[in-house]
C-alpha cells in the first residue's frame, strides 16, 4: 500500500508514530510522512534540525515532508497557535508539497490537538483516500481537565469541531475502551469505531546486564521511584511532591526523567520544599536512554490528575512499564488504574491522593524482593499479552488494507 501518515509530532520527537512509520516499510509499504517542524518538548525547533533540515527528510525507509508551523513556547496562547497553524499550513501547502503522489490510505496520529484532521481531510477529498484516525487525546475533556479552556461557549464550538472531523474519517480507533462511547457519540456509526491501545516503546535487546545511567548517582541504600515522560499539568506532580514530603524521613528518592510545560515550576518547588536529597532531576533523554535510567528503578511512577477524561484514559507509559518488567507506582483513576490492577503489577492510589501513594510507597517497600520481582514478571506477561507491538501494528495494518480495498471495491 501507499500509506499517507498526518502528524504533528515526528522523528526526532519521540512518539509512537516513529515506530508505526518504521514499522510499516518493513512490512513492505510505501510511506510518507505529513508532520511540522520538530519542537516538542521544548517549544523551540530543534537546533539539529535548523542546521540541516535535508538530514530529517527521511525516517527508516519513510519518506517525511515537513510545513512550517509556529513552535510551541511556553505560553497558553502560543501552544494554540501552535496547534491552529499546523492545522492551517498542512491544510494548505501538504497538497502542494504532496502533489502527484498517490494515495492508498491515510492514517491519522492525534494527541493533542484533534485539528490535526483537517489536513486529512483535505487530502482525502483531493487524493479520494480513506483515513483511520487513531485518538489518544479526547478534545474538549482534556483541554477543560487542565484548565486550558474553561469557557462553555469555546468548548461546545471545539466539540462540534470534534464531530465535523471523526465524521469525516472512515475508521476512529480509541487509545483505551472507555473512550469508544464518546468516539460513537460523535461518529454516530458503531461500526466506524474501534479500540486500539498503545503499545510498549521498542527498546534495544539488552545481551548483557544493562548499566545504569551515569547521570544518576547509584544508591543502593535507596529504594528509587522512576518517572519518565512529560512534566506538564497533567501529571499532578504537585500531589508526587506532597507524597515525597510524607516519606521524607525514609530512604525513598524520587528520579523524574523528562522535560515539559511544568518542568522549570516543578524544580523550584523541589528547592522551595526542601526536598533536594529526595527528589532529582537528571533532564530529558532520547527514548533509548530509558533502559539506563529504569536500571536504577525499585519501581516505576505513572500519574495523572483526578478528572474524568484522564479516567478514561491509559497512559502510553503504562504499557511501556509494564513490558520493562518492574513494579509500578500509580496515582490515578478509571482504566489506567484498572491496568495496573489487572496486570497485579503493583499499587494504584487514587488520582491526586498523596498520602495513598505514600502509603504504596511504603507498602511496596515491605515486600520481599522476590515479590517484587514477581510483581514485574507479571507485568512484562501482562503486556505480552494485550499490548504486543506486532499484534497491535498489524492490527492498524489490516485497518488500511480493509478501508483501501472498500475503496477499490467501490
Amino acid at each position: 500500500m501507499r500509506i499517507l501518515i498526518v502528524s504533528q509530532y515526528f522523528w526526532p520527537e519521540n512518539f509512537r508514530v516513529n515506530d508505526l512509520s518504521a514499522d510499516l516499510v518493513e512490512r513492505g509499504h510505501s510511506v510518507t510522512v505529513l508532520a511540522g517542524l520538530p519542537n516538542y518538548p521544548d517549544g523551540v525547533v530543534f537546533p539539529d534540525y535548523l542546521a540541516d533540515p535535508g538530514a530529517f527528510a527521511a525516517y527508516r525507509g519513510a519518506d517525511v515532508v515537513r510545513v512550517p508551523l509556529l513552535p510551541r513556547g511556553n505560553g497558553g496562547l502560543q501552544l494554540m497557535l501552535n496547534y491552529l497553524s499546523f492545522a492551517v499550513t498542512a491544510s494548505l501547502l501538504g497538497p502542494f508539497k504532496l502533489r502527484g503522489r498517490p494515495f492508498d490510505a491515510i492514517f491519522v496520529f492525534q494527541g493533542s490537538p484533534v485539528t490535526v484532521g483537517f489536513p486529512a481531510i483535505v487530502l482525502k477529498w483531493l487524493k479520494k483516500a480513506p483515513i483511520a484516525l487513531w485518538v489518544l487525546d479526547l478534545w474538549p475533556q482534556s483541554l477543560k481537565a487542565v484548565g486550558a479552556v474553561q469557557s462553555g461557549f469555546v468548548l461546545g464550538m471545539i466539540d462540534r469541531l470534534v464531530t465535523f472531523i471523526y465524521r469525516n474519517c472512515d475508521m476512529v480507533l480509541g487509545q483505551s475502551r472507555s473512550f469508544l462511547p464518546e468516539l460513537t457519540r460523535h461518529v454516530v456509526d458503531p461500526k466506524k469505531v474501534s479500540y486500539l491501545p498503545s503499545w510498549s516503546d521498542a527498546t534495544p535487546e539488552q545481551s548483557a546486564p544493562l548499566t545504569p545511567a551515569a547521570e544518576v548517582e547509584q544508591r543502593q541504600d535507596q529504594f528509587s521511584i522512576v518517572f519518565t515522560g512529560n512534566i506538564g499539568e497533567a501529571q499532578d506532580f504537585g500531589a508526587v511532591l506532597e507524597a515525597a514530603e510524607l516519606l521524607r524521613e525514609q530512604a525513598v528518592r524520587w528520579i523524574i526523567v523528562g522535560d515539559g510545560r511544568q518542568a522549570d515550576w516543578l524544580r523550584s518547588q523541589i528547592v522551595a520544599r526542601g526536598l533536594t536529597e529526595q527528589v532529582v532531576m537528571p533532564g530529558r533523554f532520547p527514548l533509548e536512554r530509558m533502559p539506563s535510567f529504569f536500571a536504577h528503578a525499585d519501581a516505576l511512577l505513572v500519574c495523572l490528575k483526578a478528572s474524568p477524561v484522564f479516567a478514561m484514559t491509559i497512559p502510553g507509559k503504562v504499557q511501556s512499564y509494564l513490558a520493562a518488567g518492574l513494579p509500578i507506582l500509580a496515582m490515578l483513576d478509571g482504566e489506567g488504574a484498572a491496568v495496573i490492577k489487572a496486570s497485579k503489577a503493583g499499587y494504584a492510589a487514587p488520582a491526586g491522593d498523596a498520602a495513598a501513594l505514600a502509603q504504596s510507597v511504603r507498602d511496596l517497600m515491605a515486600l520481599p524482593p522476590a515479590e517484587r520481582h514477581r510483581m514485574g514478571q507479571l507485568g512484562a506477561e501482562y503486556a505480552a499479552k494485550e499490548f504486543d507491538r506486532n499484534t497491535l501494528l498489524s492490527r492498524i495494518e489490516t485497518t488500511l488494507s480493509d478501508l483501501a480495498n472498500r475503496r477499490t471495491d467501490r
